[in-house]
């Protein structure tokens, strides 16, 4: 720790940054609560306890207008996390799928893969959503006289069905049984359910993000050197063989970095679904916020969730990342 050290005078421009940067924090903290205080706005978190007062459409626990607004911010947060998850599984094998096509030999698959890609990396992410939802909820049949598609899948303006595997306990065993969906008293029960407001906001971003996800993709096949290729040919592996274990593993310390960063961009885009009134938690926070006036207490905790899940989404990739690299000696 000598001071004509580069490494040491570095460190200490970094410790003096942060403490600028906390004080400067902790100043606006305190001129903002001065001020609410002088103005006779109430602030603090306390009014996670009281009762919210209002009900959440869609949940994927138990809620009522009974509970507290905690919860209500739990059942936002697990919304925008099914919303998040499903959204990355889908976009990442669409994507992989496409940017395959894109550096495709076959002329046709190259070509609609370049169209989906120019075509849906242009059109901004709202609108996408927002077509997919008046889709839904315009042009779809009515509940009582859905779609009907193999495998018990029904599709209406109530959103999307289909069956699913439930556990039925016995006395002495317990077997695994298909919950079907069946059309009763001209709605529909039975089996999972997705509301039009989940599958719009699915759809829109799992196709918007996954235009990008392909660009990555194709940009990582094309980083491995055409030698690779030529002598994994001559060694008689047929071009599925040739991408799964040559291509594709030199390719992912190309193509795992900025697909953090796509990962990222559909986790905040998530907040979008606002807009056609999916109960994500934004939707939820504006709902509190506009009962309890408690504006910065909100903000500060969905900055905080998005935040939260930022920083977990990359320290997972950076951990994959290091992983998948490839050690040279």
């Amino acid at each position: 720790m000598r001071w004509h050290s580069r490494r040491t005078r570095a460190l200490m421009v970094q410790v003096g940054l942060v403490v600028v940067l906390a004080a400067l924090v902790g100043w606006l903290l305190a001129n903002t609560l001065a001020n609410m205080r002088a103005r006779g706005i109430q602030s603090g978190f306390g009014f996670l306890l009281d009762t919210a007062g209002f009900d959440i459409g869609e949940s994927l626990i138990d809620f009522d207008s009974e509970q507290a607004y905690w919860r209500a911010f739990l059942v936002g947060l697990l919304n925008t996390l099914r919303v998040s998850v499903t959204g990355i599984v889908l976009c990442t094998l669409i994507g992989t799928l496409v940017g395959i096509g894109r550096v495709s030999g076959n002329a046709l698959a190259r070509g609609l893969c370049y169209v989906y890609t120019e075509l849906l990396r242009n059109v901004p992410i709202l609108l996408q959503l927002l077509m997919w939802y008046v889709l839904l909820v315009e042009w779809m049949p009515e509940a009582d006289t859905p779609l009907h598609g193999l495998g018990g899948l029904y599709l209406s303006k109530g959103g999307l069905s289909l069956p699913w595997p439930t556990w039925d306990s016995g006395a002495w065993t317990s077997a695994l049984v298909w919950d079907m969906p069946a059309i009763v008293d001209g709605e529909i029960r039975g089996g999972l359910n997705f509301s039009p407001e989940f599958l719009a906001v699915t759809l829109g971003l799992t196709l918007y993000t996954s235009a990008f996800v392909a660009e990555v993709v194709r940009s990582g096949l094309q980083s491995v050197a055409r030698g690779q290729i030529e002598a994994a040919r001559s060694l008689g592996l047929n071009p599925w063989l040739t991408l799964r274990h040559v291509v594709l593993p030199q390719a992912m310390r190309v193509i795992v970095p900025p697909m953090t960063n796509q990962y990222l961009n559909l986790t905040k885009n998530s907040s979008l679904a606002v807009a056609i009134g999916y109960p994500d938690l934004v939707n939820i926070s504006n709902t509190a916020l506009n009962q309890t006036g408690r504006a910065v207490e909100c903000i500060a905790i969905i900055m905080g969730i998005y935040l939260m899940l930022s920083l977990l989404t990359s320290a997972f990739m950076n951990a994959y990342n290091r992983r998948v690299a490839i050690r040279e000696r």
